[in-house]
């Protein structure tokens, strides 16, 4: 049986270091709606870089799904281990520049070349992060960056978010290649998770209130049997039992540094302005879950959500070593799921007679059946077709969710039309520019005073 929190307290759990394992069904509960969402909604998008794995690094499909399989893990786990109130995903924007970075003239068609640029990138990567955790200076800069500049990261994460679920041609544009069945998808999710006057009726009709409940689900039925009927989605089952043993021996062979060697120096040095870049996207997200959380924790009292940027950047370092030596395909470990850390906050937010802690629901959506999903390729490829909706609705709840916030953390118009010129600068170029142009921004309009901590009465 769960252990009791006391109210107003930091949920139990064992205490390693600057981290707090909690194990399932002694420090947390289990949530069939939030299990349920997990294999939907995180089982599909698990497997959305498994074309990637096998046009880009010659590997098959039983070994694509294993890679995919040990980065899940490595995230779904990262709660378990190291106590984050985050919802862990990708470093999503940050994949496209990976893939440029390895289809270069010095790595295509090498694959032991990319795999080891992999390496190199994930290591350079958690280098910098575990630096700044140890150190403290993440949690300083961090602390010290001023709501303008917040809100510009946070809303060019919204802008970046719904430019490329419209995008011609991308993955996550399911408005275009399914647009019946994806619309109708996107559009019960978003109303089942944000929507005033259904949670209002909600209060009255218990069975209603149950649906919603079930958070993003109900929008994935509907746009997989809507999908089946119009012919837009076609499901082509697999009655197999994956071969773990086989296949995870086959990518040892073909990924691990152990086998195929190190990177040279040569390699670290060319990688790590990739690894610097993408720490303005981590950063990004920390921030944005940062706010996300404390905007959340008004409405909850009997539950101390501890926030530690310094353990976060460690936490998150320690993954990307894991990953880097073991499955190595950068930008798959990061901090945040911006939409589904929204989706799990809402629910969290109605009170502790729905849901006892965040870790109730973060540790059900992740842990409980990811395993067995990967492993049993009749559910893998059953949701092989949902995976544009799955990329679809997350981004689009990310595009909502981080505007909403954004909007609400500067009240002086001034300061807002600056978070707007940054928020777009962050979406449209590479983000060290961003990052740049931001700053210039916020300076010249807003002046120094901003990056001055506010003093606390």
């Amino acid at each position: 049986m769960a252990k009791t929190r006391l109210d107003g307290e930091v949920q139990p759990g064992f205490k390693w270091g600057p981290f707090t394992m909690r194990i399932p069904l002694i420090h947390l509960r289990f949530s069939l709606a939030d299990m349920l969402q997990g294999l939907a909604v995180a089982g599909a998008t698990g497997m959305a870089l498994v074309p990637y794995f096998m046009a880009l690094l010659g590997l098959n499909f039983e070994e694509a799904v294993t890679m995919a399989m040990f980065h899940s893990l490595l995230i779904s786990f990262s709660w378990l281990f190291f106590g984050d109130p985050y919802a862990p995903g990708w470093l999503t924007p940050a994949i496209p520049f990976v893939v440029a970075f390895i289809t270069a003239p010095a790595y295509l068609g090498d694959h032991t070349s990319q795999f080891q640029a992999m390496t190199a990138l994930s290591l350079n990567f958690a280098f910098i992060l575990i630096f700044l955790g140890a150190t403290g200076l993440g949690e300083k800069l961090i602390k010290i960056v001023p709501n303008v500049f917040k809100g510009g990261i946070i809303l060019g994460a919204a802008v970046a978010a719904f430019l490329r679920v419209t995008k011609d041609g991308d993955a996550a544009n399911v408005f275009q290649s399914a647009p019946i069945a994806g619309t109708l998808g996107v559009v019960v999710c978003l109303v089942f998770a944000f929507s005033k006057p259904l949670h209002a009726i909600a209060t009255d009709k218990r069975w209603l209130a149950k649906l919603l409940g079930f958070g993003l689900l109900p929008g994935f039925i509907v746009a997989g049997t809507v999908g089946y009927f119009t012919g837009e989605f076609e499901y082509n089952i697999r009655w197999e039992i994956l071969d773990v043993g086989t296949s995870a021996n086959a990518l040892w062979q073909k990924a691990s540094p152990f086998v195929i060697g190190w990177p040279s120096i040569d390699t670290f040095i060319a990688s790590f302005p990739l690894a610097l870049i993408t720490y303005i996207l981590f950063f990004g997200d920390v921030v944005t879950g940062n706010e996300m959380i404390e905007q959340a924790q008004k409405a909850r009292s009997d539950e101390k959500l501890e926030l530690n940027s310094s353990r976060a950047h460690m936490a998150t370092g320690i993954r990307n070593i894991l990953m880097g030596i073991i499955a190595p395909f950068f930008a798959t470990q990061g901090v945040l799921w911006t939409g589904i850390q929204v989706v799990l906050l809402k629910r969290w937010t109605q009170g502790r007679d729905k849901l006892d802690s965040i870790f109730d629901s973060i540790g059900s959506f992740y842990a409980f059946g990811l395993p067995f999903l990967f492993v049993f390729l009749p559910l893998v490829t059953l949701l092989q077709p949902l995976l544009p909706v799955a990329l679809a609705v997350t981004l689009v709840l990310t595009a909502f969710a981080c505007a909403t916030l954004a909007l609400s953390l500067v009240q002086d118009a001034t300061e807002r039309g600056a978070m707007v010129i940054t928020a777009m600068a962050f979406s449209v170029f590479e983000p060290w520019i961003g990052l740049l142009v931001g700053i210039i921004t916020i300076i010249g309009l807003c002046g120094f005073k901003v990056f001055k901590p506010e003093e606390k009465s």
